[in-house]
């Protein structure tokens, strides 16, 4: 096994984030002196509402510092961690009132409000799952619920409780909350209510494992909500509780190993006294993080659950392909970034281009930015790359056609333009068109901005308009289109991409003569309208 051990510039790996990662955690590891037999990430599961893109970005980023580290020469697995034993804090929107009587009960104790899994926790955890294996994302699934029914965690739960002074303190001077001064760092789940954070467990038993409790209540978001006033025992060993969040993170790396995990921005102070907590209490040197922005909708506000803004990713799979969701998550883990159903073409085609890097049909920029591109495309292949490239059809092409092709026919009108424009049809492109098909049908035409234009090109543009009106074959509109470029001294390559641009919002494309014939010379006018008077 070769230990790589960065130096300054020096490339590792693929030359992605994902490498450099990777490689930072080999180099804590060695200077830790710990085991590197199996190097476990691990990346937590959602259960609490319906799983959106930002949810599944955690498990495919762990993954993908797995595939990094396995291509480093070291054994790696993702865990992923379902926390199925939360409280349901509010009614995410859509869902049926009759939820609202489940409030604070653990989400594995709720029914499933759509009627097809056990619980309302496995619908959720079940939604992210279902996106992970249709994407061929390899991971091992712990449930928090089955963890803490077979006991898995009972021996660092007793080590918690055990020192819970100190961690009350650690968790007051670190983030200022001085609740855990006052209770127990676990949340027992009332044997009368039901509910889960309403309990308040004031003593541990050490001989017994027991916690002992009273629902009191608790305060929410400004909200009180009144306990039931039972007095109970909770068995550590059992699903009768589970641990506060400022340390159950710890409990879990500490139990299984864990070397790596990201985290958003919004659980920062968690994740900070779990590393404390696992340092000083558990004796156990936290993972590596990297620290990720989280994901926002197309008005710069914040994904959430609970507001009703969420795109899924089966949402995403009926449009795009999985490398195109993959290379979303893989591109960079740093910045906030807006995310729509505006963003499936771009990455669709993004995915064409850095394959056509891959395989030497373009160049990029610099030799540095090459060897990444041909990692991130690795990486979405999951280092298994095709032999091969793909047949490339443009996406924005296939929704155009199929936006204004006949009801009833759609699939038969885009196939028999593609074979018109010359393009091959394979199981591929048959693929990408039923993609493109369905977000046509969704979404409509994609919107695009006015073009910038040279002096020279808007000239050329009205004389077009002229020409349209005047020409009878696509031969004849393609021939006029080279010849008024010559005219008004441009380029013609330079023009047919500003064309391309305007009808299709992309660089390249058809043949232009026979593809403005098709779209009509209606729509070719109502295109070019917004041009021949701007200045």
């Amino acid at each position: 096994m070769k230990l790589c051990l960065m130096k300054k510039n020096e490339i590792i790996g693929k030359g992605t984030w994902l490498d450099a990662v990777a490689n930072k955690i080999i180099e804590r590891e060695v200077y830790l002196g710990r085991d590197l037999s199996m190097i476990r990430t691990e990346s937590g599961l959602g259960a609490s509402g319906i799983p959106h893109i930002g949810s599944l970005s955690d498990a495919v980023r762990a993954y993908g510092v797995t595939l990094a580290l396995k291509n480093l020469g070291y054994n790696s697995e993702t865990v992923t961690f379902a926390d199925d034993m939360d409280g349901l804090r509010r009614v995410p929107s859509d869902m049926p009132p009759w939820l609202q009587e489940y409030l604070l009960k653990p989400v594995s104790h709720i029914p499933d409000p759509f009627g097809c899994h056990n619980s309302y926790s496995e619908h959720m955890s079940g939604m992210l799952r279902d996106a992970l294996d249709a994407i061929n994302i390899e991971y091992k699934f712990f449930s928090a619920k089955k963890v803490y029914e077979g006991g898995m965690l009972a021996n660092v739960i007793d080590k918690i409780l055990r020192n819970s002074s100190t961690i009350g303190y650690i968790i007051y001077e670190t983030v200022g909350q001085d609740k855990f001064l006052k209770v127990l760092p676990y949340f027992p789940i009332c044997k009368e209510c039901g509910r889960i954070y309403t309990a308040n467990a004031y003593e541990y038993d050490q001989k017994r494992f027991i916690v002992k409790y009273r629902c009191e209540g608790v305060e929410i978001k400004g909200k009180k909500i009144e306990g039931c006033g039972y007095e109970g025992e909770a068995d550590i060993r059992k699903a009768d509780g589970k641990l506060a969040w400022k340390v159950e993170f710890a409990a879990r790396w500490a139990r299984l190993d864990i070397r790596f995990e990201a985290y958003g921005k919004d659980i920062a102070d968690s994740v900070k006294v779990n590393d404390l907590v696992a340092e000083r209490i558990l004796n156990f040197v936290p993972p590596y993080h990297i620290r990720y922005e989280m994901f926002l909708d197309e008005h710069g506000r914040k994904i959430s659950k609970s507001a009703g803004n969420v795109f899924t990713p089966q949402e995403w799979l009926k449009y795009g392909t999985p490398e195109s969701l993959l290379l979303l998550l893989y591109k960079r883990y740093t910045g906030t970034r807006r995310l729509s159903y505006k963003s499936i073409p771009k990455l669709m085609d993004e995915v064409d281009y850095i394959e056509d890097i891959y395989f030497g049909k373009q160049r990029a920029t610099t030799k540095t930015a090459e060897m990444r591109l041909k990692g991130l495309y690795e990486y979405i292949h999951h280092l298994r790359p095709p032999s091969k490239p793909k047949t490339h059809v443009p996406y924005n092409l296939l929704v155009e056609l199929a936006s204004f092709a006949p009801q009833g026919r759609v699939e038969e009108f885009v196939i028999s333009r593609l074979i018109k424009y010359g393009y091959k049809v394979d199981e591929e492109v048959l693929r990408r068109a039923r993609l493109a098909i369905n977000y046509a049908h969704k979404f409509g035409r994609l919107k695009r901005g006015l073009v910038e234009l040279s002096k020279n090109e808007k000239l050329a543009l009205r004389q077009l308009v002229s020409k349209i009106r005047e020409v009878n074959t696509p031969d004849e509109l393609q021939h006029s289109i080279f010849e008024l470029a010559r005219s008004n001294r441009i380029e013609p390559r330079q023009f047919f991409r500003k064309l391309y641009e305007i009808f299709l919002g992309i660089p390249r494309g058809p043949r232009l003569g026979p593809y403005l014939f098709d779209i009509g010379k209606d729509e070719v006018l109502r295109l070019l309208e917004p041009y021949l008077h701007s200045d």
